[in-house]
């Protein structure tokens, strides 16, 4: 569940959640599993189709299937990417890293591998949904920016101004990003990013690695020689605004 502003009040409406599948039989189930979990679903079962439902449609989150007929999951994301920041998990059969790397450098929040427990499933998406809203919300908790340095992000429209430059990031590099700029000049370990970041005790270093990359892509003046996310040898990470 989320909450929109709906003639001045604030009540409980269903995340939608869009499901890109070509297995049917998986994606009925996956549907009937998160609709008895609160979401409204939509399916679409070939990537063409899933990536004109989703640019078309306002949605909470993707679920992205990898292998799809026509248009593959991997160019579907990179397509989505180009206009829309919504939240995108990829799935799929295949359990080599080069693909979750892959995934996660195109944009996906997050990688899952079939077969997965449709319970960890819910809760990731939950976790996701959370985390977005906490940056959409207009509650006077939040605040509508946050400044550190050169840098200010947008918490409404999860972008970051660098300078006179606009840069538009995807939910979780927003989350990570806005991690760093809560503790700057401070030296964070993968694992503690990956616990206050993924909300998870278990780290992944390719994940890390990924979306480290793709900050440094958007942020940096020169992503080779970056001045600002720095690298700690043997520690992890600091952000020098």
């Amino acid at each position: 569940m989320k909450t929109e502003r709906i003639n001045g009040e604030r009540v409980k409406v269903m995340s939608k959640i869009l499901i890109v599948e070509d297995e049917e039989a998986i994606a009925d189930l996956e549907k009937d599993y998160l609709e008895l979990s609160d979401f409204e679903v939509t399916i679409e079962n070939t990537g063409d189709k899933g990536l004109e439902t989703a640019m078309a449609g306002e949605f909470d989150l993707v679920i992205l299937d990898l292998m799809l007929p026509g248009m593959d999951g991997f160019e579907v994301c990179r397509k989505i990417r180009e206009e829309k920041n919504i939240p995108i998990i990829m799935v799929s059969a295949k359990k080599d890293d080069i693909d979750k790397i892959r995934g996660l450098g195109l944009g996906a929040d997050d990688y899952m591998t079939k077969p997965f427990s449709k319970t960890v499933l819910v809760s990731k998406i939950r976790a996701i949904i959370r985390r977005t809203q906490q940056y959409t919300t207009s509650a006077p908790s939040i605040p509508a920016t946050a400044t550190c340095g050169r840098f200010t992000l947008r918490l409404g429209a999860q972008t970051v101004i660098r300078g006179e430059d606009e840069i538009s990031l995807s939910a979780k590099e927003f989350s990570l990003l806005y991690y760093f700029v809560e503790h700057p000049e401070t030296v964070l370990t993968k694992a503690e990013l990956f616990t206050n970041v993924w909300k998870s005790d278990v780290t992944d270093d390719n994940t890390i690695l990924v979306y480290i990359k793709r900050l440094r892509d958007k942020i940096e003046e020169n992503p080779s020689k970056p001045q600002h996310l720095l690298t700690v040898w043997g520690k992890g990470y600091k952000f020098v605004p």
